[in-house]
């Protein structure tokens, strides 16, 4: 199961239904992407120390999915679509689903964007 930002910061801010999901999930990951959202959207907050704090003790359990020459595959395909489709998304969504197209995980997600991509299956709380 790949994370989004929003289910990252669920999960680490106690949201049960989040902790509940990825109890039961094999596999759980956050895209370099998403890592890189959330140290950004933390910068500035005035919890920063407890965010940092927790992603320094807790990262190593998640894989960490890197872009690569692979997911430039399915990132153009699914970017192609979407447009003739009219229905795009922000490019760092997309490459959120062309991680979990390759990587063929599920996205935990609240953002419902999610449910127009072809080969990608949310997963909300």
């Amino acid at each position: 199961m790949i994370l989004d930002t929003n289910a990252l910061s669920a999960f680490i801010d106690g949201e049960p239904a989040v902790g509940a999901i990825l109890g039961r999930s094999s596999r759980a990951a956050i895209p370099v992407i998403v890592l890189g959202e959330f140290r950004y959207g933390i910068a500035s907050s005035p919890h920063r120390k407890t965010y940092e704090a927790w992603l320094a003790s807790h990262l190593r359990h998640f894989e960490v999915l890197e872009v690569t020459a692979e997911t430039t595959l399915p990132y153009a395909d699914l970017r192609t679509t979407l447009k003739q489709f009219g229905r795009p998304i922000p490019a760092n969504d997309a490459w959120i689903a062309a991680l979990a197209i390759e990587h063929k995980l599920p996205v935990l997600s609240q953002d419902v964007q999610f449910d127009g991509v072809p080969r990608v299956r949310r997963i909300g709380w």
